[in-house]
């Protein structure tokens, strides 16, 4: 399991989400990776918010059950790959 979060002014660790107890209870060990620079704690540009996932993926979902799909020859097309 992976989570993110930030370290307070008093050093204690607080989670961005609640972990659930349901997935365990007990003692567990902590590994803090810090950001190796200022720059690593700006927003990452390719972590979409997951309500903006969530409405691409009913669409495309919507869009595959109307048979609106595109061949797979054509899915790269425009995409520069690195």
């Amino acid at each position: 399991m992976e989570v993110t979060g930030s370290i307070d002014a008093q050093g204690n660790l607080v989670l961005d989400e609640l972990i659930q107890a349901s997935v365990y209870s007990g003692r567990v060990r902590v590994i803090v990776l810090l950001p190796e620079t200022t720059s690593d704690l700006t927003e990452d540009p390719d972590d979409t918010p997951i309500d903006i996932v969530k409405s691409s993926l009913r669409k495309a979902l919507q869009q595959a059950k109307s048979g609106q799909r595109l061949p797979l020859s054509e899915m790269w097309e425009g995409i520069d790959a690195e």
